[in-house]
């Protein structure tokens, strides 16, 4: 029991410090005013998720990383949801675009594939990705996608 309490502080410490300072003082970030917006992250499985992001700054860091304007936090950090979602059919989770970000290094308890969530995803939120916290230590986006 307490290692699940240590493990689940962790990971919640985990989202904050991958968040730049201005994001982790003010969470409620404004939404973007062009509604959402859409972003293929691959791994190194080769397999392709959508990632749907809401924040501004979130946005604005996707599309920085596309474009090769920064090289810096270039791998996605989520809470998944557990159930598919229109803009992911493939997959039977997709992300909370409201708990989304984007670090440069992560624990190992919240690393797993694209395909490994799919196979666990019965567990995750558990002792596998406790609180449902997903960082994919080789995810990167690939492409901006049409909104859905």
């Amino acid at each position: 029991m307490l290692m699940k309490a240590a493990t689940a502080a962790a990971v919640s410490v985990l989202v904050f410090a991958a968040a730049p300072p201005s994001q982790a003082v003010s969470p409620g970030r404004q939404a973007a005013a062009d509604g959402p917006a859409y972003f293929v992250m691959t791994d190194i499985t080769r397999e392709e998720f959508v990632v749907k992001l809401t924040k501004s700054d979130d946005i604005r860091h996707a599309r920085a990383l596309i474009s090769g304007e920064t090289t810096e936090r270039p791998h996605v950090i989520t809470r998944i949801v557990k159930r598919t979602a229109d803009h992911n059919p493939r997959w039977s989770f997709s992300n909370n675009p409201e708990a989304t970000g984007f670090f440069d290094f992560a624990i190992e308890v919240c690393d797993a594939t694209i395909p490994y969530v799919e196979e666990h995803l019965d567990e995750a939120g558990g002792a596998f990705l406790p609180g449902a916290h997903w960082c994919d230590w080789s995810s990167r986006l690939i492409r901006e996608v049409p909104a859905q």
